[in-house]
């Protein structure tokens, strides 16, 4: 696939836009990037462009918080991150794909749906569910490139700081992305050179985002975070269920 300079150039501002999502909530660029980028490039080829981004942006948020970065939390959810990525590998190429993302959607969806009544300030959930969280989170990235709800919905309902709140995500999502890449690099040729042109192209854009992004979280309380994170999960769950439908 050869791209046009038209379709490089569109990316851009979608980059860019990915990056102010996940900038402010931890998460949330996938729901952004592949919706938009499939008007331009094919499904297979646009979550393979923009795992390679939300990498990079990943680990930008990473590093410059590493001791934010709850590392038991991080260690319990990144221990079964590897068997979701397995089973959607698996899923991808044996089970009805619009079923799952439709269960998926409609669990997002209530869920968020339930966290707004509660206005961020429901009970706290067990550390147990931290492994649910991971088999969810590498299923759904692999299977529709958006792992990060899972992970959003525990760590949400957690006794974190949003500083920690967002180091963490941003610690699982560089997990989850890299298994995803090996993924799509051992189950087809998604990870190509017109892949990484298109990445390299918009990774600008996307540092740009996620500056602009990252000044928004700065400014929000914990209360206000967490009600930003449910209405980005109704979207994430409404964006599922459409697309399954």
């Amino acid at each position: 696939m050869e791209p046009a300079w038209f379709e490089l150039a569109a990316l851009i501002p979608i980059a860019f836009l990915g990056a102010l999502m996940y900038g402010i909530t931890g998460f949330g660029s996938a729901l952004v990037t592949i919706p938009l980028a499939t008007h331009l490039v094919p499904l297979p080829v646009a979550p393979a462009i923009f795992a390679v981004v939300d990498w990079v942006t990943s680990v930008r948020v990473g590093v410059e918080n590493l001791r934010r970065i709850v590392k038991s939390e991080w260690l319990r959810i990144s221990s079964t991150i590897i068997i979701g990525s397995t089973l959607g590998v698996t899923a991808l190429h044996h089970l009805p794909r619009h079923g799952a993302m439709m269960a998926l959607g409609v669990f997002i969806a209530v869920y968020s749906l339930y966290a707004l009544k509660v206005r961020g300030e429901g009970p706290e959930v067990h550390r147990r569910w931290s492994y649910l969280a991971g088999v969810g989170g590498g299923l759904s990235g692999t299977l529709f490139g958006a792992g990060g709800p899972p992970y959003a919905i525990y760590l949400s309902d957690r006794p974190l700081t949003k500083d920690e709140y967002r180091a963490t995500m941003s610690a699982t999502s560089v997990v989850n992305i890299t298994l995803r890449i090996i993924a799509y690099t051992v189950t087809g040729p998604l990870i190509d050179q017109t892949v990484w042109l298109m990445a390299l192209l918009s990774l600008p854009a996307a540092m740009a985002g996620l500056y602009f992004g990252t000044k928004v979280f700065h400014r929000v309380n914990r209360a206000t975070l967490a009600r930003a994170i449910a209405v980005v999960l109704l979207v994430a769950g409404g964006s599922l269920i459409w697309r399954a439908l």
